[in-house]
């Protein structure tokens, strides 16, 4: 055999507990490892210079849009060449990988790096026990317990202990352990709060809200306020129910005035600022790129339109959150009430 006996000796070592995860996958729970802890176990097991990775296939077997989100599936096949000794030992790999959003390009290389990912460690695990080979099949039983029958418990779901209080490892050998410790230290935080026998008095300039959570603020009484962002379904089904801006027809989807309000990451703008879209026009906009110039090139205002519709549907509260004006362009900001289209019966 050409690897040396030390790298033997870790091939042959179980994967460390802490390294892995659970997820929920059709109602059963799955035991893995991630890929970049697999990758940095290559490094330390064979050298930095002593295994490539080569990506030998890549076939994208879905790419579709659903109501303005794109989707992509992708399949990867990986070889694994590892140097050993004299020798090149070489692996192989199948992997596969999804995405999701509304961004066409993020969505094929989020698919993309995932089924290459997936490759990676499936054909690493072929070298041993550590890179997750040990999570396959691998079950130890339990004592039996009286006036029940023996219970079949995976190593990977064994909890770490309460009062566990071992010092934080190296980060280069024992990965995760650092955010257990920082989990357990805020819900212990949490529980000495709770204990305390009285409140300290408010003394933040931001007034009280009765209505608020303590785990989340209204960012838009702070000094630099943010824009509120309001979710309601019900007023998406109800901007659904018209007609298309631009050709009439029916059904339409709800589409967001991504100008509406200040770019967040990974968040749209408020439901208040929606108008109803064909399907062909609402993906015809979001391949436009420039939503401002569309708007300009079919001659239609846009922003007095969604905020008529707020008012519509929200008559008590018309002159609330519905009422502000939103920071945008003031080519489309600054334009006077539009008709709305009836509902087509």
């Amino acid at each position: 055999m050409g690897f040396s006996a030390k790298q033997v000796q870790a091939l042959r070592r179980d994967v460390d507990q802490r390294a892995v995860r659970t997820r929920t996958a059709n109602g059963r729970e799955l035991s893995y490892i991630e890929g970049w802890y697999v990758i940095s176990e290559a490094n330390r097991i064979f050298g930095f210079d002593g295994w490539s990775r080569e990506t030998v296939e890549t076939k994208c077997v879905l790419a579709r849009e659903v109501r303005g989100t794109f989707q992509a599936v992708y399949t990867n096949r990986v070889r694994i060449s590892v140097r050993a000794g004299g020798a090149v030992v070489v692996r192989e790999g199948h992997g596969t990988g999804q995405g999701s959003g509304a961004s066409v390009g993020d969505v094929h290389d989020i698919a993309l790096k995932a089924a290459e990912t997936d490759a990676t460690k499936r054909a690493l695990a072929t070298f041993g026990k550590p890179f997750g080979l040990a999570l396959y099949g691998r079950l130890i039983s339990s004592p039996p317990i009286a006036g029940t029958s023996q219970i079949q418990i995976s190593r990977a779901q064994v909890p770490l202990p309460p009062d566990d209080t071992t010092p934080i490892p190296r980060p280069s050998r024992y990965y995760g352990r650092r955010q257990d410790l920082v989990t357990r230290d805020r819900a212990q935080a949490r529980k000495s709060l709770a204990a305390q026998p009285q409140a300290l008095p408010n003394t933040s300039l931001v007034p009280e809200q009765p209505d608020a959570t303590p785990d989340k603020i209204d960012k838009s009484a702070l000094t630099i306020g943010e824009p509120k962002r309001i979710r309601e379904k019900a007023h998406l089904r109800f901007v659904a129910s018209h007609p298309c801006l631009v050709c009439g027809r029916q059904p339409a989807d709800p589409h967001h005035l991504r100008f509406a309000q200040p770019r967040a990451l990974g968040m749209k703008v408020s439901d208040e600022f929606t108008v109803p879209l064909c399907r062909d026009h609402h993906r015809q906009l979001h391949h436009a790129g420039n939503e401002i110039a569309w708007w300009n090139s079919v001659n239609i205002k846009p922003l007095p339109i969604a905020k008529a519709l707020w008012f519509e549907n929200h008559p008590v509260t018309a002159g609330g959150a519905g009422g502000e004006s939103a920071d945008g362009d003031a080519d489309i900001n600054d334009q006077d009430q539009t008709h709305i289209p009836p509902v087509m019966a």
